[in-house]
């Protein structure tokens, strides 16, 4: 019982502080990527025909700006990639926005040191330029024949009132982590429901009736393909947390090993962590004698996937997909966390 009731706290939990100020602005967005922004500026910066040179350090380093989960950032994520963005550059996307957003990081040194931030920056930049050419080689096919349907699309290119419009959703989606930092969720609540008044007031007044409706209809094709999914993946991750002993930790993750950074790896990759919350937990790892290079591939992975995360990644962009960029950020975790966990110490 006890471990069913674990399933239903993380549940619980989820819904309650990240549902409101993260999924539905994020949703919101990933709409108006698709039914605003035209394909052609997509391709032309970030798609397969792209420069990787180019496009990959300019997902990069847009991503440093989303302060987004494992699971928020899905449906942007995937929002860039059917409006005409590469599978390498989407996935990067995927990657940075929550292993290392700039509020993450900050977070971060307030609490491990610029040691750590350092080494978590340097870590999520190398991993994202892999990560991106991992899967753009491994789908470069699937990219090829996306290049040519995607190619004969004619279309305008973004407006200004619509441009307007995806700066404030941009603006909605960050501002609560940004502004309230610290303290009760209440006031998060206060500073999303502003921007809300704020987007539906510019929306109602500036953005044209059927364009609005078919924004919406973007934004619920994201909803019922991706949140059921995050409900079954975070109930699973409540009752493994249930499952895994404090004991084991504290015994398999000391030191700087292979053994113990794959371990590490793994309990970030099946774990979920909000923003900024892998910052605290991983410090009570390190004072309970976790080694920081295992504290790293956590830093990294733990945010940065999820069990729910699996999931969705493979109910949107496909399973096979997902069978790669899992698989390829395990590995690289471990690797990094490995390496780190010598030069650090």
């Amino acid at each position: 019982m006890d471990v069913i009731l674990g399933g239903f706290e993380a549940l619980r939990e989820y819904i309650a502080l990240h549902v409101l100020t993260c999924l539905i602005p994020a949703f919101l967005l990933a709409g108006g990527i698709v039914t605003f922004i035209s394909r052609e500026t997509i391709i032309g910066y970030l798609g397969a025909a792209a420069r990787k040179l180019t496009s990959f350090p300019l997902a990069a380093g847009g991503s440093f700006f989303v302060a987004a989960c494992s699971c928020t950032v899905i449906p942007v994520s995937s929002g860039i990639y059917y409006g005409g963005a590469g599978v390498g550059a989407a996935f990067i996307l995927l990657w940075v926005a929550p292993a290392a957003n700039i509020l993450a990081l900050v977070y971060t040194g307030s609490i491990l040191g610029g040691e750590m931030v350092a080494a978590r920056l340097i870590s999520a930049l190398v991993m994202s330029f892999v990560v991106g050419a991992v899967m753009a080689y491994a789908f470069r096919r699937e990219e090829s024949n996306r290049i040519s349907t995607l190619q004969m699309a004619k279309g305008k290119l973004m407006g200004k009132k619509e441009l307007g419009l995806l700066i404030l959703l941009v603006l909605w989606l960050l501002a609560p982590n940004y502004i309230i930092t610290q303290g009760p969720y209440w006031q998060k609540v206060i500073v999303w429901a502003v921007g809300l008044a704020v987007v539906a007031s510019y929306t109602w007044k500036i953005i044209d009736v059927e364009r609005t409706k078919t924004w919406l209809r973007e934004s619920w094709w994201f909803v019922r393909i991706i949140f059921p999914l995050l409900l079954v993946g975070v109930f699973i991750v409540g009752i493994i947390g249930e499952l895994l002993p404090q004991e084991w930790i504290e015994t398999w993750l000391g030191g700087a090993g292979l053994r113990q950074s794959f371990l590490a790896t793994m309990l970030g990759a099946i774990s979920y962590f909000a923003t900024m919350t892998e910052a605290p937990f991983v410090d009570t790892l390190i004072g309970l004698g976790m080694g920081k290079g295992p504290a790293l591939a956590l830093l990294l992975t733990g945010p940065g996937i999820s069990l729910p995360n699996w999931i969705a990644i493979a109910r949107v962009f496909g399973v096979r997909k997902a069978l790669v960029y899992v698989p390829t950020i395990i590995i690289l975790g471990t690797l990094v966390g490995w390496i780190a966990g010598y030069i650090i110490d």
